[in-house]
């Protein structure tokens, strides 16, 4: 496949898992909406996003993107090699012998976590010990999902995984708006939300099953612990897991620092609701990116293609800064008219919506370095050797515990500031160790590529930030004025942002124009 198809079946598949994943993205915004619009950012919702922590600190560490991440290639391996007997019964033992260890795991964790909880918080103490409780049982679930996905990744499916959280999303929302305004205290209302996380994990793992059916293999009750593969999965998930399970102690460390150092009432939230704003962008485009190509990454791997291997992550790299730097720049540029539009309603007063426009923007200065991390940390991924991003991961917690010290100071949006600062070091660090191991990796084109992007990203800041400040002394604040505004400035900014890149000659714009072509065709 010359470079010219292989551009247009990257564009093409990455649009596909990018408008699922963008669906999904987009109700999950619609769902902290609702929970902005009931709970606000200040007061007993941060017991909720502390209790949040541990458990998905444990889902890092042993489920979903961790188990994935090192079943992918065990299980690409067998099918590329034509074993697909013994992939699937790999498959089957990984599926049981998962569900018997960490649901053991959960029921251990949820009797220890008045232990485990109050050291993270100075207010709330048994309101975020019982919300914990509650919210442990989906590490169990979404490791599941885990090892659904990444069977169907294996197959080039990608769009029904994407499309899940859709439903995860509507379940949350559903409990909400149906329970919410019918509990009688603030506790539980925030037990009437974890709840409703719980029963959405449910629905998303349940939800894929049926599409296993259409392959050529399928799920069984066995456990084959003697097969070498399955060892190998396991294996490879030790330094998977605690290269990812790292990556949320950086954010359990940030959300103590935000606790304990900065303000217990309204820091840990506020960082999260502008995180939730950030990960909009990183969904539809690094994740969709990185996901794509992975299985493509492990094959290449298994063939010994590191010419193919070379190509396909420089060109992943290449189009994660073409998609993120524009959003980047938005995400800074214009962060309190995006807060003010999307939280400043019921419970989420004025006063919240700057702190949260302040993290947002921090946030967004590591925003294209974060998915160029991702599609990185799955090259090393894919060549099955973990510990690299693993050693990596680890040095940044050490950089980024470091950098939370200078910047708590500053107030919450310090926090994201550090790990944005620190996001970029371990990218500039994954590239270099990555280079060595397989060879160049076209550091000219990728060097080229982000430079015109950030150009024509400065002149989509310039006209978007123009158009939003006259527009909204003119059209208001009412939710339609804010609409008319933001939404105006964001649609001229991106006719810009495009108009400029093929100015430039971003060779990113012929994928995109092949993909048009594509879609006119069908």
């Amino acid at each position: 496949m010359d470079e010219r198809a292989n551009a247009r079946r990257l564009a093409f598949s990455t649009a596909i898992f990018s408008a699922a994943t963008g669906l999904s993205r987009l109700l999950g915004l619609v769902r902290e909406i609702v929970a902005a619009n009931y709970f606000g950012a200040r007061g007993p919702i941060n017991a909720f996003t502390i209790a949040f922590q541990i458990p998905n600190l444990i889902r890092a560490l042993v489920a979903d993107a961790a188990l994935s991440s090192a079943f992918v290639p065990v299980f690409s391996e067998l099918l590329e090699k034509g074993e697909k007997a013994r992939a699937w019964r790999v498959a089957s033992t990984v599926f049981w012998l998962f569900l018997l260890i960490v649901g053991g795991l959960t029921a251990l964790f949820i009797l220890a976590a008045p232990i485990l909880m109050p050291p993270l918080t100075d207010a709330y103490d048994d309101l975020t010990v019982t919300l914990s409780q509650i919210l442990f049982p989906i590490v169990v679930l979404l490791g599941l999902f885990g090892i659904v996905t990444g069977i169907l990744n294996s197959y080039e499916e990608f769009s029904i995984p994407a499309l899940t959280p859709v439903f995860w999303n509507l379940a949350i929302i559903a409990g909400l708006v149906i329970g919410v305004p019918r509990a009688d205290s603030d506790s539980s209302k925030l037990y009437v939300y974890a709840g409703s996380i719980v029963v959405g994990t449910m629905i998303q793992l349940l939800l894929p099953l049926p599409w296993l059916r259409g392959l050529d293999g399928r799920l069984r009750l066995a456990l084959d612990l003697r097969d070498p593969a399955v060892k190998q999965v396991f294996k490879l998930m030790i330094p998977v897991m605690l290269g990812l399970g790292l990556i949320n102690v950086n954010a359990v460390i940030g959300t103590v620092f935000a606790s304990k150092l900065i303000d217990p009432e309204i820091s840990p939230n506020a960082i999260d609701k502008a995180f939730r704003v950030y990960m909009l962008p990183q969904g539809m485009f690094s994740v969709a990116v990185a996901t794509v190509l992975f299985p493509s990454l492990a094959r290449y791997a298994t063939r010994g293609d590191l010419a193919g291997f070379r190509d396909t992550v420089s060109r992943g790299l290449r189009q994660i800064n073409f998609l993120l730097l524009p959003a980047s720049v938005i995400s800074a540029v214009l962060a309190l008219p995006i807060v003010r539009l999307l939280y400043e309603r019921g419970a989420f007063e004025p006063g919240e919506t700057r702190v949260v426009a302040g993290a947002l923007a921090a946030f967004s200065l590591g925003l294209a370095f974060n998915g160029m991390m991702l599609m990185l940390n799955r090259g090393f991924f894919s060549l099955q050797a973990p510990w690299v991003p693993t050693l990596v991961a680890l040095a940044n917690v050490v950089l980024n515990t470091a950098l939370y010290v200078v910047f708590y100071r500053v107030g919450t949006w310090g926090i994201p500031l550090a790990i944005s600062i620190a996001n970029i070091a371990a990218v500039l660090l994954l590239f270099a160790l990555l280079r060595r191991r397989i060879g160049r990796i076209d550091l000219a084109a990728t060097v080229r590529s982000f430079v015109l992007a950030a150009i024509a990203s400065a002149a989509l800041a310039v006209v978007a930030f123009g158009i939003w400040w006259g527009l909204d002394e003119l059209l208001g604040r009412s939710f339609l004025g804010q609409l008319g505004s933001l939404g105006t400035a964001l649609v001229i900014g991106g006719i810009v942002y495009l108009l400029a890149a093929r100015a430039l000659g971003i060779r990113e714009m012929q994928a995109l124009d092949s993909l048009r072509g594509r879609f006119r065709k069908g």
